[in-house]
């Protein structure tokens, strides 16, 4: 075989391949066609179109008088569909909306942006994404105002995609108790813990898959809308929250703690009016991470000691009026030391001052004698008591106490007289909480609210009721006792600094070492927990801060203040709580009050209410008095623009108001009414010129 002969059959061979090969293909394209046709093309359908979830928009969260503590505000997506305007209006639009789009979203010059619309109408593009930048509901409305959009959805194809992003008005207030909740509806707080009330049902909508990974939404009939979540009325105060958090960020901040929680809750229903959990963050601030009052357990110390009290008061024969040894302070059980915090001890007492002073000694003494033999006795005051189990708060995430019992694995002969002050086992401090607000609500002990009621709009779904966890926590002449003991800490033990207010607080102190690595370190949880006013009880509150740093380490400095700062803040808002005022005391017949000067519809409407008789002589509205017998005249002064004007005997407020306005600059002493001034009245007013004002 020659060249050419091998080279031809080469060629045919080749050809011979190329036939066979262009025969399978038509053949593939064939099978696919006809015979896979309806596969390929359900494919072609998942890949290109979906259904996606529509989230519903999320619920509101309120306080108690019904300020947004948590919201969903709505922000927005915009795109574009170039074949909805009509020719005239998209020419006659276009050049102005691509200035207003490069105005308002930056990135891209206004030629930029008249191309990117040019193109779309040019190519009948039915959806393009203007910015990945999301506008909020005013910029969405101040679009709609735009060239071209202002023809609206389907004539200016202006295409809006809604996106909810939560809000809280009142940013950092309360934050852990509200919580959140993450795309894997894991969170925290109330939103978590409510999340199937307020998350609402999620839609479904129908959207195709277009150049650029985009999604376009497509209207279909098997779409599915959305529910949107019901609100929240919660129990929280914003004005209480506000004076709770403030106290206990001042005092973190002036002791250098790690950790610090304040609770304050309604006595009578168990509404939490205000809670804060704060935490270091190593930079000098604090800040709310974890809500340690409902879910950390602590060794709650000598707060405990109150429901030793109600044990021995109940299951023993010991009277307040006993009295113990507490020597100097100190006391052995087995090779075990319980120390007093009083230097040199209390020597021999009354039970009733080794509670107010909080002696350790006492408390193991006593419960040694008197339960040693029957431990389990005592342990089941904490069954009864509730104290052993969760509370079932509102709030998720509760953990159980850890008590041991007699009998269990770590249980031992000091484990008694350790419990007796708070030691050996740990509680929330919502659950120490509960028990002194019992004492406090006569004997009856609830379950802390969180959470008032759910309801969509104006329909209440939903309402949560107090809940008694035990109707009586001990007998009334018990409960008589302690609430004597809790008063007298703060009158003659050691919380007698935050006493001398004008209502008396109840309550005890709380020191407790911290457990670190299976030994007690030299760090300190201190505590003070009671209620307000102790007379008749309307709040009931606990105040715990972990690790102070210097010289105050207990809780009567560190924790007390802050319970005392934020009871007077409370008892000063709250008119309800003062008694009422003695008239017999401060009135004096046939006296007139101290009216010399200032608004004359102010001093009227004073004068009224105190049912004195005044009669005006002018219609101005600065005014001078005269008396005449038991009545007031009201005459004219000269208080025009540029005079200076006479403000003897009149309020501070008036006074400087009237000197400012002439252009003066005031500086003053002393405290009342305006005994004196610098410039002569009536004098010429220069603006800048300085006055003195002498008040008493």
């Amino acid at each position: 075989m020659n060249i050419k002969q091998s080279i031809l059959l080469r060629v045919r061979i080749a050809f011979l391949f190329v036939v066979l090969f262009a025969v399978a293909i038509v053949f593939k394209t064939g099978h696919i066609q006809f015979v896979e046709g309806e596969k390929w093309a359900e494919m072609g359908e998942r890949i290109t179109f979906d259904y996606k979830r529509v989230k519903a928009t999320r619920g509101n969260i309120y306080s108690d008088n019904g300020s947004l503590l948590a919201t969903s505000l709505p922000f927005y997506k915009v795109a574009f569909d170039a074949t909805l305007p009509k020719e005239e209006v998209f020419d006659k639009g276009v050049d102005s909306l691509a200035y207003q789009l490069s105005r308002f979203f930056g990135g891209r010059s206004k030629s930029d942006y008249k191309h990117m619309l040019l193109d779309a109408r040019k190519e009948g593009r039915k959806y393009m994404v203007l910015s990945h930048k999301r506008i909020n509901y005013q910029q969405k409305k101040m679009m709609t105002s735009w060239p071209i959009f202002r023809e609206g959805r389907l004539r200016g194809g202006a295409i809006f995609e809604k996106s909810d992003v939560r809000y809280h008005p009142f940013t950092n207030l309360s934050r852990r108790t509200i919580g959140y909740i993450n795309e894997n509806d894991k969170g925290a707080g109330l939103e978590y813990s409510f999340n199937e009330q307020l998350g609402g049902q999620d839609g479904y909508a129908y959207y195709q898959k277009i150049a650029g990974g985009d999604w376009k939404p497509v209207f279909d009939a098997n779409n599915v809308k959305e529910v949107n979540g019901l609100d929240l009325y919660t129990t929280l105060d914003i004005n209480l929250q506000d004076v709770a958090e403030t106290a206990l960020h001042k005092a973190m901040m002036n002791h250098r703690a790690d950790d610090g929680l304040v609770v304050v809750m309604d006595v009578k229903t168990g509404e939490v009016k205000a809670i804060s959990n704060l935490s270091s963050n190593g930079n000098g601030g604090f800040v709310e991470k974890f809500n340690y009052a409902a879910g950390h357990l602590f060794e709650p110390g000598s707060t405990f000691k109150l429901l030793t009290m109600i044990a021995l008061l109940e299951d023993s024969p010991v009277e307040l009026s006993d009295s113990i040894d507490v020597g100097d302070g100190e006391y052995m059980f087995y090779n075990k030391a319980v120390r007093d915090h009083e230097e040199n001890g209390l020597g021999t007492v009354t039970v009733q001052t080794a509670f107010e002073h909080s002696s350790n000694v006492a408390m193991a003494k006593l419960v040694d004698k008197h339960f040693g033999l029957r431990p389990q006795k005592f342990v089941d005051y904490l069954d009864k008591l509730n104290q052993s189990q969760p509370l079932g708060l509102q709030i998720a995430g509760e953990p159980k106490p850890k008590v041991k019992r007699p009998g269990q694995k770590g249980w031992s002969g000091i484990s008694l007289p350790w419990m007796a002050y708070g030691y050996g086992f740990e509680t929330t401090p919502l659950h120490t909480l509960a028990m002194y607000n019992a004492v406090a609500n006569d004997g009856v002990m609830i379950k802390p609210v969180f959470v008032r009621s759910i309801s969509r709009a104006d329909d209440q779904q939903e309402a949560f009721e107090t809940e008694v966890l035990n109707p009586s926590i001990c007998s009334d002449k018990t409960l008589r006792k302690l609430r004597m003991l809790l008063e007298g800490v703060v009158e003659n033990g050691t919380a007698k600094n935050i006493k001398g207010t004008h209502y008396r607080i109840a309550g005890k102190t709380g020191t407790a070492q911290i457990l670190e690595n299976g030994r007690y370190a030299r760090k300190y949880i201190t505590t003070f927990v009671g209620y307000f006013p102790a007379h008749a009880p309307k709040y009931s509150a606990i105040v715990l801060i972990k690790n102070p740093r210097g010289w105050a380490q207990y809780g009567s400095s560190v924790a007390a203040p802050v319970f005392k700062e934020i009871a007077d803040n409370i008892y000063a808002r709250d008119l309800n709580l003062h008694a009422p005022m003695d008239i017999k005391k401060f009135a004096k017949q046939d006296v007139l009050p101290t009216i010399r000067g200032g608004n004359q519809q102010e001093l009227t409407l004073v004068c009224n209410t105190l049912g004195i008789s005044n009669h005006s002589q002018t219609e101005e509205e600065w005014v001078r008095t005269s008396r005449d017998g038991s009545s007031v005249n009201w005459k004219k002064t000269n208080t025009n623009t540029g005079i200076v004007p006479d403000v003897t005997g009149m309020s501070f407020r008036d006074a400087i108001y009237l000197l400012e306005r002439n252009g003066l600059r005031v500086s003053y002493e002393g405290t009342g009414r305006v005994v004196r001034q610098s410039l002569t009245a009536g004098g010429r007013a220069i603006k800048g010129d300085r006055i003195y004002i002498k008040l008493g």
